[in-house]
């Protein structure tokens, strides 16, 4: 990455000193994209229009996004959670239904179920990917499964072929949680294109962004896209007339039209529910859509700058013993949004333990993603046991963490971190060697 382009975000993290004393050399960024002079433009353009919503920047970006996607439709949301809202109202899940989900995901992707009254049956992780196991899914399925939501995470698609042939054996719906995985792909085909339907987050964090915040639902159904469409923008549609019917009778009204230029005759729109779906006003702006187009233009470059670091940090600690980098699995394009690393039994040493010494001795900043859903306050109110998945908690609270990753790094940035893994490991060896016979640190 050259110093230009850090000086065109005007956002790489810099060193800091936290209120506890230590000396960031490596931050975690808060900001996973880059922006420049076109975004810029861009906004500024979008400001200066009539139109600052359903406008033209709204219609190409979700042109553009579909074609990216390889699908018939994509309709733009306030954000990620509001998209899988809209699709699960179109879905038609309502109360004491039963979606089938992984525990390892942010908050959002279960509560647009418990929004409906839906219940969230967890199934547990793949150890190697950290997506949802195929293999666990259909021992989960009763009378009352309506849907299976996938969730691709930290940037690598699930196994979607096992899933949908499980979907299509019991008549369920699969919707794709592409917050992650803008761009990535499974044996070809694109995030977003496999389910029923795919949402794709453009928060601040992602791998591209809408300023700050943003979503994207993606479909080849056209019934389902017409439904989003109602219900992401309060239900309104257009009145279904015959195109050349000129008068309309509403309440004992008569209107008549003398011609197309008396637009306002029956009136502006119509309002439709969606089998007692009522939607909400999930709209994505002008000034938003005008930003994803431009971010859309760089995001393989900077899905690319991702996999290049991510690739760079797998190679240099793939030997340590007790570190298990991030896996590929080869049937996908992984465009690296988290870099999870594990620290296994086999280090000698917890994985918090490890982290204080990469975060005090080193300054380079993990973050941990993310604790079972169904361990929060508000899921365990509703009856859900400890240890449902074991191995997505162990996955949490005893083997990984996620360096930081962002298009934005640079080549001595990763070396930073590569040192700090490979010295605390050193630190931890050393330490186990001089126990005595009674598990004790000798003098």
């Amino acid at each position: 990455m050259s110093k230009s382009a850090h000086e065109a975000t005007g956002s790489k993290p810099t060193s800091s000193k936290p209120d506890d004393g230590v000396t960031l050399r490596v931050p975690y960024s808060y900001f996973g994209a880059m922006y420049d002079k076109e975004e810029e433009k861009a906004v500024l353009v979008a400001m200066k229009q009539d139109r600052q919503t359903k406008g033209p920047h709204l219609e190409q970006f979700q042109k553009e996004f579909a074609g990216m996607c390889e699908v018939k439709h994509a309709l733009a949301a306030s954000n990620c959670t509001t998209a899988m809202h809209a699709a699960t109202q179109a879905f038609g899940i309502k109360q004491g239904d039963e979606v089938i989900i992984t525990p390892n995901t942010f908050i959002a992707t279960s509560l647009v179920l418990l929004k409906e009254g839906a219940r969230p049956v967890y199934s547990d992780i793949d150890p190697k990917t950290y997506n949802i196991d195929p293999k666990q899914i259909e021992e989960k399925i009763t009378p009352k499964t309506k849907a299976i939501y996938v969730v691709h995470y930290g940037g690598q698609m699930c196994d979607m072929d096992p899933i949908m042939e499980i979907a299509k054996k019991h008549n369920l719906y699969v919707l794709e949680d592409c917050a992650h995985t803008p761009g990535a792909e499974y044996k070809g085909r694109k995030a977003g294109s496999i389910g029923d339907m795919g949402c794709f987050s453009f928060h601040s964090l992602k791998n591209m962004t809408t300023l700050g915040e943003g979503g994207m639902v993606t479909t080849n159904n056209d019934e389902i896209a017409a439904k989003v469409a109602r219900l992401r923008a309060m239900n309104t549609a257009a009145w279904d007339f015959p195109e050349k019917q000129n008068t309309f009778n509403f309440a004992g009204y008569t209107l008549t039209k003398t011609g197309i230029s008396d637009y306002w005759i029956p009136s502006h729109h119509d309002v439709i529910d969606d089998d007692g779906k009522w939607g909400n006003n999930y709209r994505m702006n002008e000034t938003q859509a005008a930003v994803g187009i431009c971010q859309l233009k760089k995001l393989k470059w900077m899905n690319e700058k991702r996999r290049e670091f991510g690739r760079y940090i797998n190679e240099a600690i793939k030997d340590i013993e007790g570190i298990t980098p991030v896996y590929e699995d080869p049937n996908c394009y992984h465009v690296y949004h988290l870099y999870t690393l594990c620290v296994e039994e086999e280090m000698g040493i917890e994985r918090d333990a490890f982290m204080r010494i990469l975060y005090r001795e080193h300054g380079i900043q993990p973050i941990l993603h993310y604790q079972p859903t169904y361990h929060y306050t508000g899921l365990k109110k509703l009856g859900y046991p400890d240890k449902l998945c074991p191995v997505a908690e162990k996955f949490f609270y005893k083997r990984e963490l996620n360096l930081p990753i962002h298009p934005r790094l640079t080549k001595e940035d990763c070396n930073i971190m590569i040192e700090g893994i490979k010295k605390a490991a050193e630190k931890v060896r050393k330490q186990i060697e001089n126990l005595d016979e009674h598990g004790l640190f000798s003098s």
